[in-house]
Formats: C-alpha cells, structure tokens, sequence
C-alpha cells in the first residue's frame, strides 16, 4: 500500500512539474505573439505613411511629416518601485497557473489538513508545507512562492481576537479553528518553559566553575550591537513626483528645437530624447561639415524660442557623435534617500562609506564611494542643495556602517547644520563649532595620519584594510583601527581665522591620508581662490558642483563652466575622481527624517563614546596650553622658538641661513611660530614682532622639564 501511495505521489510530482512548464511555454508563445504583432503594426503604419503624397508647393506639409517621424527616440526611465511595503492584488491566472494550482491542493501530494469554517469542512496545505505561504478565495493567489508574480497585501494577516486569524484580502474572512490556535500557543509557551529550564540550568553550572570576580565581570551589562536604522524611518516619493512630460510633448518640442536651428542655418537633427528627473536632454547630431561652436553661441536663441527657463549645453556628449541640449522640465521629479538608499546599486556596494548622492539624467541611482574618490568638495550658493547632501552622506554612512568600523568628526562653525549629529555612536569627538578648535581637530587628524604610518611600518603593511587583516589574525581586535571621515560643514570661516594653519592641515591629509583610511569632506558656499586655494584643489580630485553665481565660481570648482547653468535646488555636476562630469538630481531628505534616523541610531546604546585622549589634546592646542614647544609639526620647532626669542627676530630667511633647511619648511615653521603666538603677523617689509618674553620661555621650559607626564605625551 506504501509503495502504491509513493507511486502515485512520484505520478502527481511529474504531473506538477508538466504542468509547471507548459504555464512557462504558454506565457513564453503569448509574449512572443504580442511582440510580433507589434511589429507588425508598426510595419503597416510606416509603410502607409511612406505611401502618401507630399505636395511640393505647400512647404508646410514637411513639417508636419517631421512631425509625425517615428526616428527621434523618446526614453522616459522607469525608475525601481519601492518593494519594503508591498501591496496584494488579485489576478487572473492563466489555464497552465490554475493547474499548478489544482496540483497544489492534492493531499496526495503535499499533504492535508482540515479548516473548520462554521460546518463546511475545507481541505488546505500542511503547515509543514514549504511551497505555498497561504491562499485566498475564488482562485486568488496570496505569495505562492512559485514566481507567478502575485504581490502580498500589507495587512493581509491581522489578529482580531486571541483565538481567531483573519486574512484580508478584500473578500469573505477565513477564520481558523480556535481550538487548533489554541493547542499551537500552549505547545509554544511550553517549548519555551522548558527551553529556560535549560538555559537557567546551564547557567548555574558554568557559574559554578567561575571565580567571584569572574562573575562580577560576567553580570555587568554588555553593549547592545549596532542595529541598522529601517529605510521605513524614510518618506516614500508622492505619486506626483513621479509625473512628467508626456511622449507628444517631448516630440513636439524636438521638432520645434530642430526647426530653430535651421532658422540660423544649422543642419542638425534630434536623434535621442531622454527625460531626467529635472531636465530633458535633446541629443543632436550635426550635419557633416558643422561646426560644434556654431551649435553652442545659439544658446541664448535656443532659451527664447523654446521658452526654456535655462538652458545648459554639452558638447559633444562623451562617448556619442551628438551635442546635448539640457533643458530644465517645467514639473521636477523629486528624488527621495529611500528610494537610492533601497537600490540595488547601494545595497551591492561593498564599501562601508558609500552614499546615495542622487539620479542621473538617464534614471541611473548615482552612489559614490568615499574611499574611491578619496575626498571631496562640495561647493555650491546658498540654497543650491549643499546642506542636504552633505546630511545624505551621513546618513548613508549610519545605514551603511558599523560605529566600530567607521567614525566621524563633523566640524560645523556655523553651528546650526550638524549639532544634531552630537551623541551618535559613529562620532569619534562631539560636533566642533569653533574655528580655533577646528584648526585644533584638523592637526590632530594629520598627527593621527602620522601615528598610522608608524604602525604600519611596524606591521609591514601599506594600507588600513591589510594593517586591520594582520590584526584579526592575530586575534588582537582591540587594535583594529576603523576609517575617519572628516567633514567640514563651511570651509570660508576657518580660513578666515587660521588660513596657513587650515590649509597646511587639508593639504598633507589630501595627500597623504587615503592609505591611512582617513577620507576629508570639504564644503563651502562661497568657491572664491581665497578659501579654495590652489593648493586644496589640487590635491581633492572629486568635486560636487551645485549651483553658482557666476562662470568664476565654476571654474574655481570644476577647473570649467556649467554650475552657473544648473537648476538649483538639488541639480548638481558630479565629477568623481578620474572620470567625467555628469548631471545629477541629488537626493531630498527632510529635517523630519534626519531625526527619525538620529534618534532611532541614539536610541540604541545611550550616550555616545568619545574618545577622551582626543579631545584633551584638541582642548590644549586650542587653548594655547604649553604647546609653544611641541614638536609634533617639525623636529625643529623647540630650537626655532628658542632663537627666535633670544634673538628678538623671526624670518624664513634667517632660518634658512640658521638651520640650513629650504624655504618652504622655513615658511611652514614660521606659520607655526605665529598660529601659536609667538611671533606676529606679517607687516610689510618690515620684520614681524616677536610675542614672548625670555621671562615667558624660561618658566615655559621649567614647566615642561618639571612635568614628567608632559613630556612622555610629547
């Protein structure tokens, strides 16, 4: 009898599968069928089209065959849909579907088990099942698990009362048998007393092979592991952000594009229509023998007769034989965090400092990678977008990492922008909002940089990840270093208030600091060559351009024009190291949001960890604590104050003739003297004053030789 009964399920499980291909076969000829037919379609269209007669005399007759030309493509992206909140829609299935789904309810085959509904007994799925996860009425299919496409409801399964499961699907409810919901929560709960029974005995005999202090050390609490916050915390995009142009009225405005630049005698044709999230690019293609530059003076024209409100110029498009017309959509599609944070370009990024920037014209989720760039200026007017792209990147950051593999020092002088930041896990230091203390943060960081290389060397290793790997073999993961991101919110007011010392720290974490793991963030909204320096430029290859005032600030920023052309309000040119501009619809995040994800990141592990050692040092440089005599900038500096007090002068080329050393280390020590106080600023041709007293160096130095402690952390 057993061997009929596996017989007959070995028959039905053949049966189930011959189903299961015909459904595939059957949907595969369906498909195949509409796209012939399609095509066919389109094939008697053109050729009746082909058919008629243009009258020559009426001129106007061309341009309504230009018109009606089915060559200019007309690209709308599809962006990805949100899936974290689904929704359940019944559908009809097709002839193969309902057999797999005859073959399903076979107790032969999977199994049975009974439902009571009042008197009517129905025949279901064993719980032990694994294919189906439930069904609804009248040959609704509720995530069957056999990839037909079916989506599940949101709420397809509430508890109205303790004994009782309904499952919604619009339809009559389905109720369970109490008596069964019953049985299944006291077989629970007694799983669960006897899974304590053991823990709780368990517990007792390892306590009693455990010294005292071993059980001291044993009970006191342990910190909560890192959770990563929900993209639910995030808002999901409106319907109408979505929304756009239509098909007819990119068309139209293509044909009247190509019409305007054979007004001025320009043979060019609109071969592509591409719609972004807040400007449509217009590919054009010249005729041979025009000149590119005849294309780009016409810009202004081209703004008046398609009543563009700007218009921004590409030419040629890499990698095409076209010129691009950008031209800004009179509706913006916004670009949510959620949305790129849920795509699969960021959640197949294995770095840990990635972050959703935005979507390209083309519907392409834009995310960079810090540790790639290996930094960043960001730069842009007042209400381009800066701000909120700069709360982006941290908030990818707390999505993406771990606090013990990533930590932040967020330097913010405006003191409005990041001070909500204060008391997550991933700071390393409380937000600074002082320039003084800023200059203060940024040499630590380059002293940090420094200490790094060291460690290094002593492991022979190159870089942070193979120094970490050495590490974890070891088994010492109390000496794992993690990556630094250093941010800065307003670049203009430190260099106001210690423009040598600010730049001399950027400059050697720019060019030296990648292989450490320590990644800067430079933003500012004023791009001018003073706070910009040649110097900062060169050595942060990425840059982030949004909207500028003039063409200056545009070529500050991106070594070219094109910021002064952009839209505003999150439209952006993004030009990540070694590879070329491209135009980005940054993302939106709302100050809501931002501190739904800060307080659900603080509610985890209470108060935030500083590193106290960090600060104190930070604190004494600031405050001018006895760091006239610290050597950590150059080998050199206690002797130099030493002269330059004794002597009452201070010049690079007295040091230089002194010291024998080079201008530019002479210059740099001279920076030092006067960040510290020693000396003055310059004055002209006149010689600078020096500040301290012998009296003052003497009990400075007496100080230091008194203080053992003092001198170790020097």
């Amino acid at each position: 009898m057993k061997i009929k009964r596996h017989e007959r399920q070995v028959e039905r499980m053949e049966a189930y599968e011959e189903a299961q291909r015909l459904a595939a076969e059957e949907a595969e000829r369906l498909s195949k069928e509409k796209e012939a037919a399609a095509k066919v379609e389109a094939a008697r269209i053109k050729a009746s089209e082909l058919a008629k007669p243009v009258p020559e005399e009426v001129k106007a007759v061309k341009i309504k065959e230009d018109y009606r030309r089915e060559d200019i493509r007309i690209n709308i992206p599809k962006y990805e849909e949100d899936t974290h909140e689904s929704t359940y829609i019944p559908g009809k299935m097709s002839e193969g579907q309902k057999n797999i789904m005859n073959l399903m309810k076979d107790e032969d085959l999977f199994g049975s088990r009974e439902i009571e509904s009042g008197s009517e007994i129905k025949y279901g799925l064993d719980e032990s099942t694994p294919v189906p996860s439930g069904f609804g009425l009248d040959g609704d299919v509720v995530n069957t698990g056999l990839g037909l496409n079916f989506e599940e409801s949101e709420e397809n399964l509430t508890i109205e009362k303790e004994s009782e499961v309904v499952f919604k699907s619009g339809l009559n409810p389905v109720k369970a048998d109490p008596m069964k919901v019953a049985a299944k929560a006291a077989e629970t709960q007694g799983h669960a007393a006897y899974d304590t029974e053991q823990r709780l005995t368990k517990k007792e005999a390892r306590e009693a092979m455990l010294t005292q202090e071993e059980l001291n050390l044993s009970t006191e609490p342990r910190v909560k592991p890192y959770e990563f916050p929900p993209i639910t915390l995030l808002n999901k995009p409106a319907p109408s952000s979505k929304q756009g142009a239509s098909s007819s009225a990119l068309r139209d405005k293509a044909i009247k594009l190509e019409e305007t630049l054979r007004s001025f005698n320009v043979d060019a044709r609109v071969i592509n229509v591409t719609q972004g999230p807040s400007v449509t690019q217009y590919e054009v293609q010249p005729a041979l023998g025009v000149k590119v530059s005849s294309i780009v003076k016409l810009a202004d024209d081209i703004a008046l007769n398609l009543e563009a409100k700007n218009i921004r110029i590409e030419a040629p498009i890499p990698g095409k034989a076209a010129v691009g017309i950008e031209i800004e959509n009179d509706t913006r599609s916004m670009v949510t965090l959620r949305e790129v944070l849920g795509s699969q370009v960021f959640k197949n990024s294995s770095s840990k400092i990635s972050f959703a920037l935005g979507r390209d014209i083309y519907g392409n989720d834009i995310v960079g990678d810090i540790k790639e760039m290996p930094h960043l200026l960001v730069a842009g007017s007042t209400g381009s977008g800066k701000s909120v792209c700069i709360n982006s990147i941290i908030l990818s950051i707390l999505y993406k990492a771990k606090p013990e593999d990533v930590k932040l020092v967020l330097i913010d002088p405006k003191a409005v922008e990041l001070g909500n930041y204060n008391g997550i896990p991933h700071l390393l230091i409380p937000v600074v909002t002082k320039p003084e203390k800023a200059a203060a943060a940024l040499n630590w960081a380059v002293a940090e940089m420094t200490e790094r290389y060291n460690k290094f060397a002593d492991a022979n290793v190159r870089d942070l990840k193979s120094y970490n790997d050495v590490m974890q073999k070891l088994e010492q993961p109390e000496g794992m270093m993690p990556q630094i991101v250093i941010i800065i919110d307003e670049l203009a007011d430190l260099m106001m208030s210690a423009p040598s010392q600010v730049e001399e720290s950027i400059t050697r974490l720019a060019q030296m600091a990648r292989a450490a793991g320590m990644h800067l963030i430079v933003a500012t909204q004023r791009p001018s060559v003073d706070v910009v320096t040649g110097l900062i430029k060169s050595n942060i290859p990425s840059r982030i351009a949004f909207k500028v005032a003039s063409q200056i600030d545009s070529r500050t920023i991106l070594d070219g024009a094109g910021a002064e052309k952009l839209a505003g309000k999150g439209d952006m040119l993004y030009a990540p190291n070694g590879e070329d501009r491209r135009r980005v619809q940054g993302v939106f995040v709302s100050n809501d949001e931002i501190n739904a994800v800060i307080d659900f990141v603080k509610a985890q592990g209470g108060t935030a960890e500083y590193a106290s050692d960090v600060i104190n040092r930070i604190e004494n440089t600031a405050s001018g604590a006895p760091s006239g005599l610290d050597d950590d900038g150059d080998e050199l500096l206690p002797e130099v104050i030493e002269l330059v007090v004794t002597s009452g002068q201070a010049s690079a080329s007295m040091l230089q003739r002194r010291f024998r050393i080079g201008y530019n280390r002479a210059a740099r020590i001279i920076d030092m003297l006067e960040a510290r106080g020693i000396i003055g600023p310059p004055d002209g041709s006149r010689p600078r004053q020096v500040l301290m007293t012998e009296t003052e160096l003497y009990a400075l130095q007496g100080e230091l030789t008194n203080n053992e402690d003092f001198e170790e952390e020097l």
